[in-house]
């Protein structure tokens, strides 16, 4: 069993927004990661709003206006080789039709999605490559906040 990591990120969603892109800045990665957890909610002020968001595979980290170092859940553990970009100024590059997972949430929910075991998203061990969470479309722009859980 690899290191299991968590990281967070937030956005105001509405259409083509990512909160969260997990990829490997190693020039040569030595490890791949798998997400086997995602949490999201919203921190707004509660209104009907719905948003349609997606778990999809990216080549290229766009421009993050900063990283978070994701946390070893082992305070003895290492630090692992993937980052997570959030607050984009210009999105991550996403691949056509490789969409891991699709869902819709009224902003008034929570959502959870938990792998079971072998059937975690798996991320290419090829530079700047990952996983992005990102809004597809939406009713609104509400403040949302992310959370993935993974291993490496």
């Amino acid at each position: 069993m690899g290191e299991r990591f968590s990281c967070h990120g937030s956005a105001a969603v509405g259409t083509d927004k990512t909160i969260i892109n997990l990829f490997n800045p190693v020039a040569t990665p030595t490890r791949r990661a798998k997400i086997a957890e995602i949490l999201l909610g919203s921190v707004a002020t509660p209104a009907d709003q719905a948003t349609r968001f997606y778990v999809g595979r990216t080549t290229a980290v766009g421009t993050e206006g900063s990283g978070f170092t994701p946390v070893n859940l082992d305070p003895g553990g290492p630090a692992g080789e993937c980052d997570a970009g959030i607050a984009h100024s210009a999105e991550p590059t996403y691949t056509a039709s490789k969409e891991l997972l699709d869902f819709s949430m009224n902003q008034r929910a929570t959502f959870r999605w938990v792998a079971n075991p072998g059937f975690e998203f798996l991320l290419a061990a090829t530079q700047n490559n990952g996983a992005g969470l990102k809004s597809k479309s939406g009713t609104g722009t509400a403040a949302h906040e992310a959370t993935i859980l993974f291993e490496e």
